[in-house]
Protein backbone atom coordinates (compact mmCIF):
# COMPACT_ATOMS: atom_id res chain seq x y z
CA UNK A 1 0.00 0.00 0.00
CA UNK A 2 1.07 3.59 -0.50
CA UNK A 3 1.64 6.24 2.14
CA UNK A 4 1.38 9.90 1.32
CA UNK A 5 2.71 12.91 3.15
CA UNK A 6 4.71 16.09 2.94
CA UNK A 7 8.35 16.81 3.71
CA UNK A 8 9.34 20.09 5.33
CA UNK A 9 12.81 21.27 6.29
CA UNK A 10 13.38 24.29 8.54
CA UNK A 11 9.64 24.98 8.31
CA UNK A 12 9.71 25.12 4.51
CA UNK A 13 8.03 22.52 2.26
CA UNK A 14 10.41 20.52 0.08
CA UNK A 15 9.25 19.84 -3.49
CA UNK A 16 10.07 16.26 -4.47
CA UNK A 17 12.19 17.24 -7.47
CA UNK A 18 15.84 16.36 -7.98
CA UNK A 19 17.20 19.91 -7.84
CA UNK A 20 15.61 20.57 -4.45
CA UNK A 21 16.54 17.15 -3.07
CA UNK A 22 20.19 17.71 -4.00
CA UNK A 23 20.25 20.84 -1.83
CA UNK A 24 18.69 18.91 1.03
CA UNK A 25 21.19 16.06 0.73
CA UNK A 26 24.05 18.48 1.34
CA UNK A 27 22.61 19.32 4.75
CA UNK A 28 20.91 16.08 5.83
CA UNK A 29 22.89 12.82 6.01
CA UNK A 30 21.47 9.33 6.62
CA UNK A 31 23.29 6.57 8.51
CA UNK A 32 21.66 3.23 7.74
CA UNK A 33 20.78 0.56 10.29
CA UNK A 34 23.15 -1.86 8.51
CA UNK A 35 25.71 0.46 6.89
CA UNK A 36 27.76 -0.73 3.93
CA UNK A 37 31.36 0.44 3.82
CA UNK A 38 33.58 0.42 0.74
CA UNK A 39 36.02 -2.50 0.64
CA UNK A 40 39.01 -0.24 1.22
CA UNK A 41 40.52 1.53 4.22
CA UNK A 42 38.60 3.49 6.84
CA UNK A 43 40.42 6.63 5.64
CA UNK A 44 39.24 6.21 2.05
CA UNK A 45 35.68 5.54 3.18
CA UNK A 46 35.59 8.97 4.81
CA UNK A 47 37.54 10.60 2.00
CA UNK A 48 35.11 9.63 -0.75
CA UNK A 49 32.38 12.11 0.13
CA UNK A 50 34.88 14.89 0.75
CA UNK A 51 36.45 14.35 -2.69
CA UNK A 52 33.00 14.49 -4.30
CA UNK A 53 32.43 17.83 -2.60
CA UNK A 54 35.74 19.21 -3.83
CA UNK A 55 37.54 19.45 -0.48
CA UNK A 56 41.30 19.86 -0.92
CA UNK A 57 43.61 16.98 0.20
CA UNK A 58 45.12 18.79 3.22
CA UNK A 59 41.69 19.73 4.49
CA UNK A 60 40.40 16.22 3.81
CA UNK A 61 43.08 14.69 6.03
CA UNK A 62 42.38 17.15 8.86
CA UNK A 63 38.61 16.57 8.70
CA UNK A 64 39.01 12.78 8.61
CA UNK A 65 41.39 12.69 11.58
CA UNK A 66 39.22 15.04 13.68
CA UNK A 67 36.06 13.09 12.87
CA UNK A 68 37.61 9.71 13.66
CA UNK A 69 38.81 11.18 16.96
CA UNK A 70 35.21 12.15 17.74
CA UNK A 71 33.97 8.56 17.30
CA UNK A 72 37.05 6.95 18.90
CA UNK A 73 38.27 5.28 15.68
CA UNK A 74 41.47 7.25 14.90
CA UNK A 75 43.66 4.16 15.48
CA UNK A 76 41.72 2.34 12.71
CA UNK A 77 42.43 4.99 10.07
CA UNK A 78 44.42 2.59 7.83
CA UNK A 79 42.46 -0.54 8.70
CA UNK A 80 40.47 -2.43 6.03
CA UNK A 81 36.86 -1.44 6.59
CA UNK A 82 35.50 -4.91 5.78
CA UNK A 83 37.39 -6.39 8.77
CA UNK A 84 35.71 -4.19 11.38
CA UNK A 85 33.22 -5.50 13.95
CA UNK A 86 29.57 -4.46 13.81
CA UNK A 87 30.03 -1.73 16.42
CA UNK A 88 33.20 -0.42 14.75
CA UNK A 89 31.44 -0.39 11.38
CA UNK A 90 28.59 1.67 12.81
CA UNK A 91 31.03 4.16 14.32
CA UNK A 92 32.88 4.54 11.02
CA UNK A 93 29.53 5.03 9.25
CA UNK A 94 28.72 7.81 11.73
CA UNK A 95 32.15 9.36 11.07
CA UNK A 96 31.60 9.14 7.31
CA UNK A 97 28.38 11.11 7.68
CA UNK A 98 29.85 13.61 10.14
CA UNK A 99 32.82 14.34 7.87
CA UNK A 100 30.37 16.05 5.50
CA UNK A 101 29.42 18.61 8.20
CA UNK A 102 25.65 18.06 8.01
CA UNK A 103 23.10 20.18 9.80
CA UNK A 104 20.99 17.08 10.46
CA UNK A 105 22.06 13.47 11.01
CA UNK A 106 19.40 10.79 10.46
CA UNK A 107 20.18 7.48 12.18
CA UNK A 108 18.06 4.41 11.52
CA UNK A 109 18.21 2.25 14.69
CA UNK A 110 21.90 3.03 15.27
CA UNK A 111 22.40 0.42 18.01
CA UNK A 112 20.13 -2.43 16.90
CA UNK A 113 22.90 -4.63 15.47
CA UNK A 114 25.77 -3.96 17.88
CA UNK A 115 26.85 -5.36 21.25
CA UNK A 116 25.96 -3.72 24.56
CA UNK A 117 29.37 -2.03 24.97
CA UNK A 118 29.13 -0.38 21.56
CA UNK A 119 25.51 0.61 22.18
CA UNK A 120 26.70 2.79 25.07
CA UNK A 121 29.60 4.17 23.01
CA UNK A 122 27.34 5.05 20.07
CA UNK A 123 24.75 6.79 22.24
CA UNK A 124 27.51 8.81 23.88
CA UNK A 125 28.82 9.71 20.41
CA UNK A 126 25.36 10.92 19.37
CA UNK A 127 25.19 13.03 22.53
CA UNK A 128 28.61 14.59 21.82
CA UNK A 129 27.70 15.27 18.19
CA UNK A 130 24.73 17.29 19.34
CA UNK A 131 26.51 19.08 22.18
CA UNK A 132 29.86 19.83 20.52
CA UNK A 133 28.93 20.30 16.88
CA UNK A 134 25.33 21.49 17.38
CA UNK A 135 24.13 18.96 14.80
CA UNK A 136 20.49 17.92 15.06
CA UNK A 137 20.31 14.15 15.49
CA UNK A 138 17.11 12.30 14.59
CA UNK A 139 17.13 8.58 15.33
CA UNK A 140 14.67 5.72 15.37
CA UNK A 141 14.63 3.09 18.08
CA UNK A 142 12.44 0.34 19.53
CA UNK A 143 14.14 0.82 22.90
CA UNK A 144 12.10 3.55 24.59
CA UNK A 145 14.28 3.49 27.69
CA UNK A 146 17.43 4.30 25.74
CA UNK A 147 15.63 6.86 23.61
CA UNK A 148 14.12 8.67 26.58
CA UNK A 149 17.53 8.82 28.26
CA UNK A 150 19.13 10.53 25.25
CA UNK A 151 16.57 12.52 23.29
CA UNK A 152 15.28 16.01 24.03
CA UNK A 153 12.04 15.21 22.22
CA UNK A 154 10.39 11.89 21.40
CA UNK A 155 7.69 10.99 18.91
CA UNK A 156 5.98 7.61 19.19
CA UNK A 157 4.29 5.72 16.37
CA UNK A 158 1.69 3.10 17.24
CA UNK A 159 0.43 1.01 14.34
CA UNK A 160 1.69 3.66 11.94
CA UNK A 161 0.05 6.60 13.69
CA UNK A 162 1.56 9.31 15.85
CA UNK A 163 0.33 8.89 19.42
CA UNK A 164 0.35 11.57 22.15
CA UNK A 165 2.96 10.00 24.40
CA UNK A 166 6.63 9.20 24.69
CA UNK A 167 6.01 6.40 27.15
CA UNK A 168 4.39 2.96 27.21
CA UNK A 169 0.91 3.09 28.80
CA UNK A 170 -0.86 2.07 25.58
CA UNK A 171 -3.23 -0.85 26.09
CA UNK A 172 -5.78 -2.83 24.12
CA UNK A 173 -9.15 -3.24 25.80
CA UNK A 174 -12.84 -3.85 25.34
CA UNK A 175 -15.55 -1.27 25.94
CA UNK A 176 -18.61 -2.12 27.98
CA UNK A 177 -21.23 -0.37 30.13
CA UNK A 178 -21.28 -0.81 33.88
CA UNK A 179 -24.51 -1.31 35.85
CA UNK A 180 -24.92 2.44 36.27
CA UNK A 181 -24.41 3.00 32.52
CA UNK A 182 -20.85 4.29 32.81
CA UNK A 183 -18.50 3.56 29.89
CA UNK A 184 -15.61 1.36 30.97
CA UNK A 185 -12.69 -0.33 29.28
CA UNK A 186 -11.57 -3.77 30.45
CA UNK A 187 -7.82 -4.06 29.91
CA UNK A 188 -7.38 -7.25 31.87
CA UNK A 189 -9.58 -9.51 33.97
CA UNK A 190 -9.00 -7.49 37.15
CA UNK A 191 -8.32 -4.09 35.59
CA UNK A 192 -11.22 -2.04 34.31
CA UNK A 193 -11.09 1.73 33.80
CA UNK A 194 -13.83 4.34 33.54
CA UNK A 195 -13.24 6.26 30.31
CA UNK A 196 -14.42 9.74 29.29
CA UNK A 197 -17.88 9.26 27.74
CA UNK A 198 -17.30 12.00 25.15
CA UNK A 199 -14.53 9.89 23.61
CA UNK A 200 -16.68 6.80 23.13
CA UNK A 201 -17.86 6.15 19.56
CA UNK A 202 -20.86 3.95 18.85
CA UNK A 203 -19.99 0.61 17.31
CA UNK A 204 -16.43 0.54 18.64
CA UNK A 205 -15.92 -2.18 21.25
CA UNK A 206 -12.29 -3.20 20.79
CA UNK A 207 -10.18 -0.11 21.42
CA UNK A 208 -6.71 1.05 22.40
CA UNK A 209 -6.21 3.54 25.20
CA UNK A 210 -3.36 5.77 26.30
CA UNK A 211 -2.85 6.74 29.96
CA UNK A 212 -0.84 9.91 30.55
CA UNK A 213 2.04 8.90 32.88
CA UNK A 214 2.33 12.41 34.32
CA UNK A 215 -1.28 12.43 35.58
CA UNK A 216 -1.35 9.14 37.48
CA UNK A 217 -1.53 9.67 41.24
CA UNK A 218 -0.36 7.20 43.86
CA UNK A 219 0.09 6.53 47.56
CA UNK A 220 2.66 4.25 49.20
CA UNK A 221 1.33 1.31 51.27
CA UNK A 222 -2.26 2.49 50.88
CA UNK A 223 -4.92 -0.24 50.90
CA UNK A 224 -7.87 2.09 51.32
CA UNK A 225 -8.41 3.20 47.75
CA UNK A 226 -10.51 0.41 46.35
CA UNK A 227 -13.70 2.48 46.56
CA UNK A 228 -12.14 5.28 44.50
CA UNK A 229 -12.79 4.89 40.74
CA UNK A 230 -9.86 3.71 38.62
CA UNK A 231 -7.78 2.74 41.65
CA UNK A 232 -5.78 -0.46 42.02
CA UNK A 233 -2.52 -1.69 43.49
CA UNK A 234 0.83 -2.58 41.98
CA UNK A 235 4.47 -3.13 42.87
CA UNK A 236 7.37 -0.89 41.81
CA UNK A 237 9.64 -2.87 39.46
CA UNK A 238 11.82 -0.15 37.91
CA UNK A 239 13.10 3.35 38.65
CA UNK A 240 15.07 5.45 36.19
CA UNK A 241 16.06 9.11 35.85
CA UNK A 242 14.85 10.69 32.60
CA UNK A 243 16.07 14.24 32.13
CA UNK A 244 14.13 16.25 34.74
CA UNK A 245 11.83 13.40 35.77
CA UNK A 246 11.87 10.01 37.44
CA UNK A 247 10.31 7.16 35.50
CA UNK A 248 8.56 4.61 37.74
CA UNK A 249 7.31 1.31 36.29
CA UNK A 250 4.57 -0.47 38.25
CA UNK A 251 3.53 -4.10 37.85
CA UNK A 252 -0.21 -4.20 38.46
CA UNK A 253 -0.87 -7.23 36.26
CA UNK A 254 0.04 -4.88 33.43
CA UNK A 255 3.12 -2.66 33.40
CA UNK A 256 2.14 0.98 33.97
CA UNK A 257 4.58 3.87 33.79
CA UNK A 258 4.42 6.92 36.06
CA UNK A 259 6.43 10.05 35.34
CA UNK A 260 7.30 12.01 38.48
CA UNK A 261 8.91 15.39 38.89
CA UNK A 262 12.07 15.17 40.99
CA UNK A 263 10.55 17.18 43.86
CA UNK A 264 7.52 14.84 43.96
CA UNK A 265 9.88 11.85 43.96
CA UNK A 266 11.91 13.25 46.87
CA UNK A 267 8.70 13.78 48.87
CA UNK A 268 7.34 10.26 48.36
CA UNK A 269 10.52 8.32 47.55
CA UNK A 270 9.00 5.05 46.25
CA UNK A 271 11.50 2.19 46.08
CA UNK A 272 11.69 -0.95 43.97
CA UNK A 273 9.50 -3.55 45.68
CA UNK A 274 7.13 -1.02 47.29
CA UNK A 275 3.39 -1.55 46.90
CA UNK A 276 1.60 1.53 45.55
CA UNK A 277 -2.07 2.35 45.29
CA UNK A 278 -2.57 3.92 41.86
CA UNK A 279 -5.37 6.28 40.91
CA UNK A 280 -5.90 7.05 37.22
CA UNK A 281 -8.07 10.15 36.59
CA UNK A 282 -10.49 9.64 33.73
CA UNK A 283 -9.19 12.78 31.99
CA UNK A 284 -5.73 11.15 31.81
CA UNK A 285 -7.19 8.43 29.56
CA UNK A 286 -7.39 8.95 25.81
CA UNK A 287 -9.00 6.51 23.37
CA UNK A 288 -6.72 6.18 20.34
Amino acid sequence: YKRQGKVAYRSQPIPIVEAELQKLRREVVLVDQHPILFSTTVYKNLEFGLKIRGIQPDNRRRIIEETLDLVGMRSFIRSPAHQLSGGETQRVALARGLALSPRVLLCDEPTSSVDVENQTIIFNILRRINELRKITVIFTSHDRTQAAGLAHQLLVLDQGRLVPTTYENIFSGRLYSSRNGQARCRIQKNISLAVPPEQVEAGHENIRVFIDPAQIDFAVDDNSGESIPNTFQGRVVQLMAENEHIRVVIDAGILITLLLGKSRYRQTHPLVGDMLSLTIPSDSIKIL
